[in-house]
């Protein structure tokens, strides 16, 4: 999927259906006079529907189409005949969407589960035909309920990417070189930072025809969680995945500081995110010889408080074991 092609972010406009009328009609016949109220109730309006869709992974198929409208019920008629209910509208959205009110920002629900469905807006109950209001004491209603009204809101829709582990790192790390060596994504590699604009998603095949996904999380900055650069953008994609993939160069000036300042930046956006499994790879360690990684592994043991691994995605170095720690991890 290209870079352009991956949509997270849309809004749009829904309303429901009106609910139809209810009849007040006089049943009248050859020969029956006054044969008494028989006005059918009004059917039900349309509702706007949002269903989960796992074939689905971005909001691309949305982000032309701004106006959802469910269809009217119809009238009631005579002879106790209902009215049609109105034709609800399905939004299908991939898992992992969100759903908020554009006004309020309130969350009104998330989709995780397929075929999950929920309604948006709610079609209008239909009114009661006059039948319904026949007594000993009024015996010909001439009076029937109208439809209640359609509902109407505007809506915003976000992505946050489900994958099983997340690549966290500043910009120009190697987390799409990485992406790219381990799965079949083709994410845009260049060597400038923020190459990376929208989170890219790849398959990684383990042993015995197993996978898991990996996702490339576009570069975190310092004061990314107070919203510098684009970090609400980028920071909502890590919140569902299950294992935190730190990755830092070796060539970092210093690596636990790297660490602290990407771990404080999820904090502050998210606590929560504290509680996932972390571990590091030490990215570009190609760079080191042997004596200079003893060197550094010597120094890191006593100062990373989570596991780590030097590995290299150009020259295929750590890849095996960095796949098998993270399947262990996931399992």
């Amino acid at each position: 999927m290209t870079e352009g092609n991956f949509v997270d972010y849309v809004k749009m406009y829904v309303s429901s259906g009106n609910g139809g009328k209810g009849s007040s009609h006089l049943h009248r016949e050859k020969y029956i006079a006054k044969g008494g109220p028989d006005g059918g109730d009004g059917g039900r309006g349309g509702h706007v529907i949002v269903r989960g869709n796992p074939n689905l992974w971005t909001l691309l198929h949305l982000k032309f189409k701004k106006h959802f409208r469910a269809g009217h019920g119809e009238h009631g008629s005579s002879g106790r005949s209902f009215g049609g209910d109105g034709e609800d509208v399905y939004i299908d959205v991939p898992l992992g969407t969100v759903i908020r009110d554009t006004e309020t920002n309130e969350i009104l629900f998330e989709i995780t589960k397929e075929g999950e469905e929920r309604i948006l807006a709610e079609g209008g109950k239909g009114g009661l035909g006059n039948w319904h209001f026949k007594s000993s004491t009024n015996q010909t209603p001439r009076y029937a309920q109208p439809g209640i009204p359609m509902e109407e809101r505007y809506v915003t829709m976000e992505l946050k990417v489900l994958a099983d582990v997340g690549l966290v790192g500043f910009p120009n790390a190697g987390k799409s070189t990485l992406l790219s060596v381990v799965t079949s994504a083709k994410p845009k590699i260049a060597d400038y930072e923020f190459t990376t604009l929208k989170p890219n998603l790849g398959i990684v095949k383990y042993r015995d025809f197993q996978t898991f996904v990996m996702a490339d999380i576009p570069g975190i900055i310092e004061g990314a969680a107070e919203g510098r650069g684009l970090g609400h953008y980028f920071l909502r994609h890590i919140e569902r995945n299950s294992i935190l993939l730190f990755l830092i160069p070796a060539d970092a000036e210093d690596i636990r500081k790297q660490y602290d300042i990407l771990l404080d930046e999820l904090r502050r956006y998210n606590p929560e995110m504290l509680d996932k499994e972390r571990i590091i790879a030490i990215s570009k360690s190609d760079m080191l010889d042997s004596e200079l990684k003893a060197e550094m592994k010597a120094e890191l043991d006593n100062e990373l408080p989570v596991p780590y691994y030097f590995i290299s995605a150009v020259a295929q170095q750590g890849i095996t074991e960095l796949k098998d720690v993270l399947w262990k991890l996931l399992n």
